[in-house]
């Protein structure tokens, strides 16, 4: 019969293989996620008989689906590309037509993508049935579903029924024309579902003899990181210690350049040139160039956005903020109110300012840029507040008396960046994984 590896949701296949490894889905989960799981493919009656621990026979990943979409995000597989999946598998059911008498049947009024949603989330995974019977008719394994008219209006419908052997295994093949990773996301759509974990169970596999255990490792894969080249070493510290505090379910897909010692492209200037050589030299890492919301950082992205970048590098200023729109200035005539965003808002602006109670926070106005017509700015005291983020925020990130706002905004303004550029990479190289 073979060793099967699979991946499923609440014990429906979403894709299998037989005595290989086929595809490697450690990019779902990390380390936390290493688990024990009983395995139908464990003779636990010889490991009872024989007092032996059947642990590396039940290895696996498991992680609730509602934690693995982030991370389907950063590899492509987002919203829109289930929708492009789905649309493809329309497209693929249609070129199967039959034809009677070289007279083409009527087209089949196949469900929309958002009818396709609302059919897999009427039908929470886990509540299906999944008992085995080889006496079983294809009515009855069928269930619920065997006189659903919905079914015509399903791509690949009509093949769902070959492999089933349960209500639930059904279900899992009725609505498989789409990807496994753009399913995850449409059955993300039931809370049910959502709770659920996601299984990748290796072990039986690994003591069979087909694989290594050293194959099955969890966290981002080297092509499916980002690498994030900013102004300077404070922008670097900040983000990365705010990535694993506050977003630590995807922080190893992001990567920084080096400041150990020093920024080796430090200033707008110098970023600037580093994306030009970037771009020039056609290297393939996906890179995000982040520029501070001042105004020599938003003139520095527009100038590298006009080099044209390959879809695997994007340049993107720190977001803008209505709490920046009346941010205390001083100018010649003393502390005002002013809009500092595209013009003093660099990376320190986001901490949590109040955290340091003296002196009251503001930005100070420096100099003139002609072209653009506006004044550049910069925090005052910036060190401390930058310092007293790296070294005192932790307990008051923690306990929630640190304000945390303006930097999950940041953070998640890159992620959906780098979510749309791994999505792209899909499209580039036409199939993605499958």
């Amino acid at each position: 019969m073979g060793t099967q590896i699979t991946l499923e949701l609440a014990e429906m296949t979403l894709t299998y293989s037989k005595n290989h490894m086929g595809q490697d889905h450690g990019c779902l989960y990390q380390e936390g996620d290493r688990k024990r799981l009983r395995s139908d493919q464990v003779d636990y009656d010889y490991f009872e008989k024989t007092k032996e621990d059947p642990a590396l026979m039940e290895m696996a990943f498991a992680r609730k689906l509602k934690d693995i979409l982030p991370r389907l995000n950063l590899i492509g597989f987002t919203r829109e590309q289930a929708k492009f999946s789905y649309e493809a598998a329309i497209e693929r059911d249609r070129e199967y037509t039959s034809y009677d008498d070289d007279e083409a049947t009527p087209a089949r009024d196949l469900m929309s993508f958002d009818e396709f949603c609302a059919f897999v989330a009427a039908h929470p995974v886990e509540t299906l049935d999944n008992v085995y019977d080889g006496k079983k008719s294809d009515e009855k394994i069928k269930g619920r579903f065997a006189n659903d008219p919905a079914l015509e209006r399903i791509p690949g419908s009509s093949y769902a029924h070959r492999n089933a052997y349960s209500e639930r295994s059904f279900f899992g093949e009725l609505i498989g024309a789409i990807d496994p990773y753009s399913l995850l996301q449409v059955l993300a759509d039931n809370p049910e579902n959502s709770e659920a974990d996601v299984v990748w169970q290796h072990g039986p596999l690994v003591e069979a003899g087909w694989a290594e255990d050293v194959e099955f490792f969890p966290c981002a894969r080297r092509t499916q990181t980002f690498l994030i080249a900013t102004e300077g070493s404070s922008d670097v510290h900040i983000l990365n210690y705010a990535l694993q505090v506050l977003r630590p379910d995807v922080a190893d897909f992001f990567r920084f350049i080096d400041v150990s010692e020093s920024h080796p492209f430090s200033g707008t200037g110098s970023l600037v040139k580093f994306a030009e050589g970037l771009t020039k030299i056609d290297v393939q890492n996906q890179v995000v160039f982040v520029f501070d919301n001042d105004a020599e950082g938003y003139e520095a992205c527009q100038k590298v956005k006009r080099f044209t970048l390959p879809p695997n590098m994007r340049a993107i200023i720190l977001p803008e903020m209505e709490v920046f729109r009346a941010f205390p200035a001083r100018g010649p005539n003393g502390i005002a109110d002013a809009d500092i965003n595209k013009r003093a808002a660099a990376i320190e602006c986001y901490l949590d300012l109040s955290f340091i109670k003296e002196p009251q926070p503001h930005v100070v106005w420096t100099n003139y840029k002609k072209e653009a017509d506006v004044y550049q700015g910069a925090l005052d005291n910036k060190e401390a507040h930058y310092k007293a983020f790296l070294k005192k925020a932790a307990p008051a990130i923690a306990n929630g008396t640190y304000d945390t706002s303006k930097l999950r905004a940041v953070l998640e303004s890159l992620i959906t960046e780098c979510s749309s550029i791994a999505q792209g990479q899909l499209h580039t190289n036409n199939s993605g994984l499958w």
